[in-house]
């Protein structure tokens, strides 16, 4: 077989307040079997260098996604993977490139449409989980607004989201980073999300 005929090519889109540092074992795996593989930092992400008071809407936020769509050759296709807020991102670069993507991969991940918005999905959240525990929660809008970013503390990722990792697993605590921040009308949609972890 031709390595042409089966290499692809993956853009792994990490989730909210964490960066493409944790797709490093996927990552290995799909290239030791040929394929090429891309991992973006989103905007104020990772080691990303924009800031997170510059971010405003989640088209800036997923920007690093768009531009590198835009910059590929026409007939390039992609298999697009979002996890968890990625999947905003990957949706956004559906709608925008959607000849350049083979097949999007939403893995535990925000899949807004037309009959589940991000809203909808967010409250669902709410409904499954119980508080954000050791998590600092930043009211760039004043603290009787929405808050407007956080950063998920070690408790809260060994314990929410990294429950079922092995022990040694620590770069997430090593690397904590605040989430994101929108305006206020986006900020109310994040409420419920962080409401949810």
């Amino acid at each position: 077989m031709e390595k042409s005929e089966k290499q692809k090519h993956f853009v792994l889109v990490h989730g909210a307040c964490h960066g493409a540092w944790c797709w490093y074992k996927l990552v290995t795996l799909l290239r030791s079997k040929g394929h090429r593989v891309t991992v973006l930092d989103m905007a104020a992400a990772g080691v990303h260098p924009k800031r997170l008071e510059e971010l405003t809407s989640f088209t800036d936020y997923c920007s690093p996604l768009l531009e590198f769509m835009a910059a590929l050759a026409p007939d390039e296709r992609m298999i697009l993977v979002g996890h968890s807020l990625g999947g905003i991102c990957i949706s956004l670069a559906m709608e925008r490139f959607p000849r350049k993507i083979e097949v999007a991969v939403f893995v535990a991940a925000f899949m807004p449409g037309p009959e589940l918005d991000i809203l909808a999905t967010s409250q669902e959240c709410q409904k499954q989980l119980d508080s954000y525990m050791d998590s600092q929660l930043t009211f760039g809008n004043g603290v009787d607004k929405h808050p407007t970013s956080i950063l998920l503390g070690p408790n809260c990722l060994s314990r929410k989201l990294y429950q079922l990792s092995p022990p040694e697993v620590s770069i997430p605590t090593c690397t904590r980073k605040s989430g994101i921040k929108f305006s206020s009308k986006i900020a109310s949609l994040l409420s419920n999300f962080l409401n949810s972890i």
